[in-house]
């Protein structure tokens, strides 16, 4: 990727009609430069209307991501539940990279009441056989395990940059607001934001910073963490001070507002960025 560039979580809420070929031409006239497709409830793009999203996006110049469903536990105390969550990443891929997306991020786990390492070690396990199928297969897409906004939730930093530096096409989806929330109302000042982007180049070298798939949105949140969504403006996350860090990091790569006012904040978000 050459720059960073700024989209929306799912088809504009401006767009009409409300269809995803419709979003991406809608995402291009706004002046934004990427969009994701949500499967967060459902993989709702057909293998058979896949190339006419990726001709959509190839002529809007729109760089697609994926999130894949929300319903995924790689830690499961149930067979069945990781098999039919390996499944719903696996197809998320597939699909994504039959529209030429460029990547797929989901919640990877729950810790299920045991020691994170021992959760990371069955995660990690899950994942490996993920990127193996899909490397047989051809498929290059980046897979990304999400950082995640509740201390229950598999998927701090640390977790997630150890699985990229141990898998092949493993890269992290860095949600800030999440870690935000998380950890309660920290990692909201530059020297924090730094603090993540220091710890990518350091453990995934330059092109971890070149290489980058990012969430953004306001939170609301309370001592167990993430609660909600909020605009950026209606929030206290220091979003003005995120963009200098990545601005001052050189990040390149993908953006996404996941705002309730999807494009609004990511047209604020390349406004603010631009006058850095």
């Amino acid at each position: 990727m050459k720059e960073l560039l700024f989209g929306t979580a799912g088809i504009p809420l401006s767009a009409n009609p409300r269809t995803t070929g419709d979003g991406i031409k809608h995402v291009s006239s706004l002046g934004l430069g990427a969009m994701e497709l949500e499967f967060v409830r459902s993989i709702n793009i057909s293998k058979e209307k896949a190339p006419l999203i990726k001709k959509a996006a190839e002529e809007s110049n729109v760089i697609l991501t994926c999130h894949a469903p929300y319903f995924i536990n790689l830690n499961s105390l149930e067979k069945a539940k990781i098999t039919a969550s390996i499944g719903r990443i696996l197809n998320s891929a597939r699909i994504a990279n039959l529209c030429g997306g460029y990547s797929v991020c989901f919640h990877a786990g729950f810790y299920m009441g045991q020691e994170p390492k021992k959760a990371y070690g069955t995660i990690k396990s899950n994942l490996k056989e993920i990127s193996s199928a899909l490397k047989k297969e051809g498929n290059n897409i980046w897979v990304r395990p999400e950082t995640t906004g509740k201390e229950t939730q598999f998927g701090n930093v640390d977790e997630i940059l150890q699985l990229s530096q141990e898998l092949d096409n493993v890269m992290p989806c860095v949600d800030f607001a999440h870690f935000h929330a998380r950890t309660n109302g920290k990692y909201n000042t530059y020297d924090e934001f730094a603090s993540i982007l220091e710890a990518i180049e350091k453990k995934l070298g330059k092109k971890g910073l070149e290489n980058m798939h990012i969430h953004v949105t306001g939170i609301a949140y309370g001592p167990k963490g993430e609660k909600h969504h909020l605009n950026l403006e209606e929030s206290d996350l220091n979003y003005k001070e995120l963009l200098k860090s990545l601005k001052d990091f050189k990040a390149k790569g993908v953006v996404i507002s996941e705002s309730p006012n999807i494009e609004e904040d990511a047209l604020l978000m390349k406004k603010v960025y631009g006058k850095l």
